[in-house]
């Protein structure tokens, strides 16, 4: 045992520790400590008496308040589940037009719909809905489909190239990757887009395109380049573009023919999240 001694400066006896010469005092604890000590350690008894403390084997002791977090956290969510319970309710008995006709039923729709946009759809379409390369822009009035509440609401049933029963569905062929038009052709083809959509392109390579344009383009996007809502194929001639409109990109398009997928929410989501979705999505992403 370390050999205790008494400090010559301070008058203090030493715990007997030393290190490099230094040795420890053994002074002891300011009062207001101590005080604070003993205080705590009444307010922890009185704790133990009162409010659930102790396991046991079988339980736990329950305090003379018999408080329990767990009941109160249950009550709390069976009020928000009565709570959500009439709201979901009255969206089920609700068609799309008459939500958005009542404010309030509108309100607590556009508040469902957008938690689950966050959750489900934000990844892709980005937390505003102001969408990323390959993924479409909700936020301004270009649909390929129907910008409906009713169009809006289908979509988000059945999704876009889903495997689902009734998906929305369009097909983008791969011209270049599966030799379906040469290299060249390809060349003139993204010279005439370029035209289309009032931007400088190669006018002669252009009028080379137009009968090819007009043989395997023409179906789907219209002999003007308007594009087909009903079909889904886009408007060639405005300034909306999903996967980039420089003259490299609108040529990768024709080459490879992107054709992306939206999953199907009917069969995850209960009906009335996809009202609720439908009417966030038409309400605040620029619904027609």
């Amino acid at each position: 045992m370390s050999k205790r001694e008494t400090d010559e400066v301070t008058g203090v006896e030493t715990t007997g520790h030393e290190w490099d010469g230094i040795r420890e005092l053994d002074n002891p604890l300011p009062r207001w400590w101590l005080w604070v000590f003993w205080a705590s350690v009444a307010v922890a008894i009185v704790y133990w008496v009162l409010m659930p403390a102790w396991p046991g084997i079988n339980g736990y002791t329950k305090g003379m308040m018999g408080h329990s977090d767990r009941a109160q956290v249950a009550q709390q969510l069976e009020t928000l589940r009565q709570v959500r319970g009439e709201g979901a309710a009255r969206l089920t008995n609700a068609t799309l037009q008459e939500i958005e006709a009542d404010p309030d039923l509108q309100q607590y729709a556009l508040a469902v719909g957008q938690s689950v946009f966050g959750d489900n759809c934000a990844t892709c379409h980005g937390v505003g809905g102001a969408g990323a390369k390959g993924y479409p822009n909700l936020l301004d009035d270009i649909w390929l489909w129907d910008g409906t509440l009713d169009g809006i609401h289908h979509t988000l049933q059945v999704g876009v190239r889903s495997g689902a029963e009734g998906a929305r569905f369009s097909q983008m062929p791969a011209f270049g990757r599966d030799q379906l038009l040469t290299s060249p052709q390809i060349n003139d083809l993204t010279e005439l887009v370029m035209v289309l959509s009032r931007r400088e392109g190669d006018r002669e390579a252009a009028d080379r395109a137009r009968p090819i344009f007009a043989e395997q383009c023409a179906s789907c996007h219209g002999p003007a380049g308007l594009g087909d809502h009903a079909q889904g194929a886009p408007n060639l001639t405005d300034a909306e573009w999903l996967y980039g409109s420089s003259r490299e990109e609108i040529r990768t398009q024709i080459w490879s023919g992107r054709n992306g997928v939206m999953p199907a929410w009917a069969g995850r989501f209960d009906d009335e999240t996809l009202k609720a979705l439908a009417v966030y999505v038409h309400a605040n992403a620029g619904g027609r």
